[in-house]
C-alpha cells in the first residue's frame, strides 16, 4: 500500500518535538519547520498555502507554548464574520453564541494540542479572548499572540486595522490562503503579503500542494481543480 503524505513527510524531515512548554507537536514538512523558526525569528509572521498544510494547527501551537512559556498572556482569536457562499441570517444569542461557529476550527487545535480537562488546559482557556474585527478600532494588544486565521476573508482595511493593533511583547500570526476567498473583491492578504514581504520583523511562510497533511486526496483533488 503507498505511503500517505503525511508519511513520506516524516521520512524526509527530522521530526523536531518542541517539549519545552508541556504541549508537543510535530513538524511533517519543511515548510512546517521553517514556520516555526520564522515565528521564533520575527514578531508578525504570515502563513499562506493551501487549505489542508497545517497552517491554523501550527498557529495555535506556538500561541499554547508561548502561554505555557509564559512570554505571553493572551491568545487574541481573529476571524473574518464571513459565509461561504451560504446565507445563514442572524444567528441567535448572546455575543458569544453568535461569534464562537466562525471560531471552532480554531477551537478544533486547540483540543487537538490538549485534549482532556488538565490545568494546563486551565490556563490557557483563560488566555482566550475573541476578537471580533468589528469592535477592534481602538484597541491594543500588549502581551499577547495575536491569531487572525482565514485571513484570505479579510479586506485590505481589515488587515490593516488589525496589524496596527500590534503592542508590547506581542506577536501576530495572519493566516490564509488568497486563492480560497469568499469576498467578492480581491482579497486583502494578497496585497498585504505583497506590500510587507521585506519589511525586518514580519516573516512570511508559503505552503504548497506538497505540503497538504490532510488526507492525501486534499492534494490531488486541488492539483486538477485548480489547474483545470
Amino acid at each position: 500500500m503507498p505511503k500517505r503524505r503525511s508519511e513520506r513527510a516524516k521520512e524526509r524531515v527530522t521530526t523536531r518535538e518542541v517539549n519545552r512548554a508541556k504541549v508537543t507537536f510535530e513538524f511533517l514538512t519543511e515548510n512546517q519547520q521553517r514556520a516555526y523558526e520564522a515565528y521564533q525569528n520575527n514578531d508578525i509572521l504570515f502563513l499562506s498555502g493551501p487549505a489542508g498544510t497545517g497552517k491554523s494547527f501550527l498557529a495555535m501551537a506556538f500561541a499554547i507554548k508561548d502561554i505555557l512559556d509564559r512570554q505571553r498572556r493572551h491568545i487574541i482569536l481573529t476571524r473574518p464574520i464571513v459565509e461561504a457562499g451560504e446565507t445563514l441570517g442572524s444567528l441567535p444569542g448572546d455575543f458569544n453564541e453568535k461569534v464562537n461557529p466562525y471560531m471552532l476550527p480554531l477551537y478544533d487545535c486547540y483540543h487537538k494540542l490538549c485534549p482532556g480537562a488538565t490545568l494546563k488546559n486551565k490556563v490557557i482557556e483563560q488566555a482566550f479572548q475573541v476578537a471580533p474585527l468589528a469592535y477592534m478600532r481602538g484597541v491594543t494588544f500588549d502581551d499577547s499572540v495575536c491569531l487572525f486565521d482565514e485571513a484570505q476573508n479579510a479586506t485590505f482595511a481589515q488587515l490593516l486595522l488589525f496589524l496596527s493593533r500590534f503592542g508590547h511583547n506581542s506577536k501576530m500570526v495572519i493566516t490564509g490562503d488568497p486563492r480560497q476567498t469568499d469576498l467578492r473583491e480581491r482579497s486583502g492578504l494578497r496585497t498585504v503579503v505583497d506590500r510587507l514581504g521585506d519589511v525586518p520583523g514580519i516573516g512570511i511562510v508559503t505552503f504548497t500542494n506538497a505540503d497538504i497533511v490532510r488526507h492525501p486526496l486534499v492534494a490531488a483533488i486541488l492539483e486538477r481543480l485548480e489547474n483545470a
